[in-house]
């Protein structure tokens, strides 16, 4: 068995979802027996090839096929799923997989139109995976339902859930060998495709955040978020907050974790102010610690942390800030 998986880039950066990718192609490719080969599209030069090479061995590649063509020029659904529906013929897969983030799920999409095959997104788990068919839990509702599913089909076609696995390194790596692969491709393939790139953020982003410090209804203004923002900046993290303060106007949109907003999994979430509502907690939820800070003992979010400090946030917060400047400056 071959199982093909993608791997999602920015110009030859990976982000944590492809290494999440290899993770859980590595485990499932072992459960059947079988072999996992990455694909990584685009036209890249050898030494950025080389690069993400040496990166996806770390977890667990064996071979890495470069899909590369002159009309590669930058990510594009539809030619990104034309580029594996013929990769997948070439090695002859059973399989595709690819995390469920944007580009992941958005691809495999694509894929499964052209394939007329059925996809299933956003996995947690396979569980029985033979020739014919495979079981699998997958996250519905955003998260908050879990689905139990079987796939038939001649080319298998799943996502699994961002965060779903954390990414581990193989134990043991060998060298990958890079092969390239270049498809047949027109201009019909590219109607989609990233012309021009603006940058609006740079360094830590919210779904990348090492430590991010939410704010909720709780906070009580927009001028009130500064003692997170301090917080945040101490600890090299970011401010999120809940749906009920965007919808205040006192943060934008982009700040919102949750179901409609960002999922993240930082190595600790700080939820101040946040009763925890059940699509708050679908963004949060793979956070690998959390500390609530709330006055309500029974807040879904104080029953479900890791940590939790029953007080006024407007004195916890500044009391940590303060805490965490004198021992640095001592």
């Amino acid at each position: 068995m071959t199982l093909l998986v993608l791997l999602d880039h920015d110009n030859g950066v990976m982000p944590e979802a492809s290494r999440e990718a290899l993770t859980i192609g590595r485990q499932l490719a072992d459960d059947m027996g079988g072999e996992m080969v990455a694909a990584v599209i685009g036209a890249l030069d050898d030494g950025v090839i080389d690069d993400v090479a040496e990166e996806a061995q770390k977890f667990g590649a064996e071979t890495v096929r470069h899909v590369n063509h002159d009309l590669l020029t930058d990510y594009g659904p539809d030619a990104w799923a034309e580029c594996l529906r013929q990769l997948a013929d070439d090695v002859d897969a059973e399989a595709v997989m690819a995390v469920g983030n944007d580009r992941g799920n958005e691809v495999m999409a694509f894929l499964a139109a052209r394939l007329d095959q059925p996809f299933v997104a956003n996995c947690t788990t396979v569980t029985d995976a033979d020739d014919d068919e495979w079981s699998m839990t997958r996250l519905q509702w955003g998260g908050s339902l879990l689905e139990d599913a079987t796939l038939s089909a001649d080319l298998k076609l799943v996502s699994f859930g961002h965060h779903a696995v954390p990414a581990e390194p193989a134990a043991g790596a060998a060298d990958a060998d890079v092969e390239e692969f270049e498809p047949e491709l027109d201009d019909s393939h590219t109607i989609t495709m990233i012309k021009d790139r603006t940058v609006q953020t740079q360094g830590v982003t919210l779904s990348t955040a090492p430590v991010v410090v939410s704010g909720g209804r709780g906070v009580g203004s927009a001028d009130a978020f500064a003692p997170l923002e301090e917080l945040a900046e101490l600890l090299g993290g970011r401010v999120g907050c809940s749906r009920a303060v965007t919808n205040n106007g006192w943060r934008p949109h982009s700040d919102q974790v949750g179901q409609t907003g960002t999922r993240i999994a930082p190595e600790i979430y700080i939820a101040t102010g946040i009763s925890g509502a059940i699509q708050h907690w679908v963004g949060a939820m793979a956070s690998k610690k959390i500390l609530a800070i709330n006055t309500d003992p029974e807040a879904n979010m104080v029953t479900k942390a890791d940590y939790a400090v029953i007080a006024d946030l407007h004195k916890v917060v500044p009391a940590i800030s303060a805490e965490i400047r004198r021992r640095r400056e001592g």
